[in-house]
């Protein structure tokens, strides 16, 4: 078991490097090259840039039972084809019974973007939601070690 993480704009890296150093797992972040991120403990892997660059590299470097730390649900989707453990930066447990209705809601706010409706964007991060996410980052590991 690894930990491969979506890295660009993910707000918990460090939570999940903690974790990972506490359990004796790899950790692998993944950026495009507008980022910059060096780390004793994790590789590091810069993609070019390019429509989904980055979720491709980072699914062709999965093996089965690899928890996947990602806010895109087609990456967690195709994660969970490879049958490993996709988590979200907030700590929801993507699974093969929620996954539809993540993908459900990605497309109909992407109809409501081409019709050019307002959508809300994500409310500001909270030490909950960084509390919920290593709660649940931590079980997924127990679970499954």
């Amino acid at each position: 078991m690894r930990i491969l993480i979506d890295a660009d704009a993910c707000p918990v890296k460090e939570i999940a490097i903690d974790v990972a150093k506490q359990y004796d797992l790899e950790v692998i972040l993944f950026f495009d090259t507008a980022h910059l991120y060096e780390d004793d403990y994790a590789t590091v892997y810069i993609i070019d840039k390019g429509k989904d660059s980055v979720d491709y590299f980072l699914l062709s470097k999965l093996k089965e039972k690899d928890i996947v730390i990602t806010q895109d649900y087609g990456l967690a989707s195709l994660a969970l084809t490879k049958k490993c453990f996709p988590i979200s930066q907030n700590g929801t447990l993507f699974s093969t019974e929620n996954i539809d209705g993540f993908l459900n809601r990605r497309y109909i706010n992407s109809l409501a973007r081409k019709r050019k409706e307002k959508i809300k964007g994500p409310s500001k991060r909270t030490s909950i939601q960084d509390e919920n996410f290593y709660n649940n980052l931590v079980k997924l590991i127990e679970m499954n070690i």
